[in-house]
Parts: structure tokens; sequence; C-alpha cells
């Protein structure tokens, strides 16, 4: 569990005693963040359709960090599949604490476990949380800051592990060899529509079996209104 150190009991009753008063104020929490999708048909001779995916808050966890959150022997139980094949999202669900003791409840874990607990929010959240969030490619955890989480059966406080990921397109040897690009290259994602705008800096991320498909954070889906997006398209920067 490196990186990881599980709360003592007294700590760990103090943070659900400060949770649970300020559900009772009635204080703020950031509203639900919700995964959306938008699929381009394909144009132009692509080989696969362009598919956009806002990638809500959510976290990856160890099997050790699982069971210091939901107990001995916890596995993570499919609520339903993701675009990427093995990929799902759990019915398993936790409670951010940040340095301001203000909290995100009901973050999702994703399957299946990996090496490395990691936590992905929007910069919205991070300022919500008062959390200084770096931009980072998935997995690039070092020197990054940790956070408070709370589980039905424990509590553990990452040390690291706190990003925002940077927007990122997964392709596959076909897909690079359609656009001419190269594992790490960057491209840019136009979007065109009533909120059109393009990203750059788009990160071109290899595995030969995935399915080509493009993924921004809430922030930057609301910034493009993807819902009423009318064209999408990849681009060479």
């Amino acid at each position: 569990m490196a990186g990881s150190q599980v709360l003592n009991r007294r700590e760990v009753e103090s943070l659900v005693r400060e949770v649970l008063l300020q559900k009772m104020r009635g204080q703020l929490t950031p509203p639900p963040s919700v995964g959306r999708r938008h699929v381009e048909a394909r144009a132009g001779g692509a080989p696969n359709p362009l598919v956009v995916n806002v990638s809500a808050r959510h976290m990856h966890v160890t099997p050790e960090d699982l069971a210091v959150l939901f107990g001995q022997g916890s596995k993570l139980t499919k609520l339903k599949d993701l675009y990427q094949q093995g990929e799902f999202a759990s019915e398993q669900l936790v409670t951010l604490v940040g340095p301001r003791q203000r909290i995100i409840p009901n973050v999702r874990i994703l399957g299946p476990e990996r090496a490395f607990t990691q936590i992905e929010l929007s910069y919205t959240d991070g300022v919500y949380l008062g959390v200084d969030l770096p931009l980072r490619v998935s997995g690039n955890i070092e020197g990054t800051p940790g956070i408070t989480v709370l589980g039905p059966a424990g509590a553990l406080h990452l040390s690291k592990g706190v990003i925002r990921a940077a927007r990122h397109v997964h392709m596959s040897t076909q897909d690079m060899n359609y656009y001419g690009v190269k594992d790490g290259d960057s491209m840019g994602l136009k979007i065109e529509g009533p909120c059109g705008v393009t990203f750059d800096k788009l990160r071109v991320r290899y595995h030969p079996k995935v399915i080509l498909e493009v993924h921004i954070d809430t922030d930057e889906g609301n910034a493009c209104d993807l819902d009423s997006a009318t064209h999408m398209e990849l681009v060479r920067n």
C-alpha cells in the first residue's frame, strides 16, 4: 500500500463526524459529475468512428487500498461496462475529504483493480476541495498531492495520486497509421456546434487492443457543451 497511510480510529471518527455535520448543515457539495458520450460517424475513410467521452471524477484503486476501504477480501463489483474492453464502473463509492474538510461524496471506483491508487478530478473539483491539482498523464503520480478517502469499512490518507488527467486519445496501430501520429504525440480536437471549440495538446496514447476514444474532463465537456456538438474531428497540430 505504498503512498497510503491507514488512519487510526480517532482520526476516522473525527472525519465521519465532520462529514455528518456538513450534511446536517446542508453545506453544498459540487453537483454530481456525470460522464457523457458523443459519437461522430465514420467520415473520410477513417477506420473507426470518433468517440468523445467526458470522464467524470473517479478513483482507481489497488487491492490493498480496496481492502482498507471496504474490508478484507473485498472485490470490485461491476455496475456497468465502460467503452474500453475489460474496464467497468463498479458499484463501490467513496467519499473524498479535502484539506479544507470539504467533502465530495459518491465518487465511483473504476475497475479492474490497478497497481497504483489514483484519483482523477476536474479543476473545479480541486478548487472546491482546496487541492492544487497537477495536470498529468494517468499513472504519472510522483510528486502529486494526496487526499483522505473514506469507505464503509475504513479510511486512508493518500500521500500522492490526486491529479487532473490530461486530455488524451486512445489509439490502436490502425488509428495511428490513419492519422499519421505515434504514441506520445499531440493532436487537436475540433468540436463544432453552438459552443464550438478546438482543444489542443490532446495526448496520443497507444495500445494495440484499444478502441478509438477521446477522454476530456467535465470542465472541458461543459465548456464545449458536448451534447450539442454538430461535428467533431481530430486534427494534426
